[in-house]
């Protein structure tokens, strides 16, 4: 039975594909709730999912991706979300998928030395499955959704003022920024798992932290959390 593990940041990003599965067991540990039951794919063929809520930020993402890897031995792991929207060809509730995962605040002539990288190769960046983007795209398209493959920029910090932003473009040149979308392709890429990074843009990251807070984002995770599960009923 092909395997597909799901992570969310928020409780938000998880609550319809969990609502979704059939046959929901619960899974406690590594501080983790994950929810494990089935969706029938496109071909009637059952398709197991573990999904979860794994936190905000690089080190909650990365810790809850190899609790997945290893507990589950997944054949695919896929990140959905929100992110802040940083392309002005983009708009509030578009998608961008991946293609490109690049940190904020790390030294990848450092860090990309292991593996999938070497000393006299270091990894610059991580990018999502070609297979996984073309089942996204796919998706995408019929349900008529604008979105794009692009870069997206992942850090331990809230990017809420022109200047953060302008920074952000200038490091990475990032369609979107968020907080956990490298760390999880950095975990797969390391584990050989084939991983996809799926943000749908829920502000233009013009917002303080305080403020956005206390905003209904659930339009916007669900954008997201039903491209995952037309997702993997065409990955069976």
């Amino acid at each position: 039975m092909t395997t597909i593990a799901v992570i969310g940041a928020l409780t938000e990003e998880v609550a319809l594909i969990a609502k979704s599965l059939r046959n929901v067991s619960h899974d406690r540990a590594a501080s983790l709730d994950v929810s494990v039951g089935t969706l029938t794919g496109r071909d009637g063929a059952e398709i197991r999912v573990a999904a979860t809520v794994g936190g905000m930020g690089l080190v909650n993402a990365a810790a809850t991706a190899q609790h997945l890897i290893d507990a589950y031995a997944p054949d695919a792991i896929i990140f959905s979300g929100i992110a802040g929207n940083l392309n002005r060809d983009l708009h509030i509730n578009d998608v961008v998928l991946g293609g490109t995962l690049r940190y904020l605040d790390t030294d990848m002539r450092l860090v990309g030395q292991w593996t999938p990288g070497t000393e006299d190769a270091p990894v610059e960046e991580f990018h999502s499955d070609p297979h996984l983007l073309q089942v996204a795209d796919e998706a995408l398209a019929e349900a008529g959704i604008h979105h794009i493959t692009g870069i997206i920029a992942s850090g331990n910090y809230f990017v809420d003022t022109p200047e953060k932003v302008n920074e952000v473009v200038v490091r990475t040149g990032a369609d979107a920024v968020e907080m956990e979308g490298a760390a999880v392709a950095h975990v797969a890429a390391r584990n050989g798992v084939p991983a996809l990074v799926i943000r749908a843009l829920s502000d233009n990251a013009d917002t303080d932290y305080e403020v956005f807070a206390t905003f209904d984002i659930s339009e916007y995770a669900n954008t997201a959390a039903r491209l995952v599960v037309d997702m993997v009923a065409r990955l069976g």
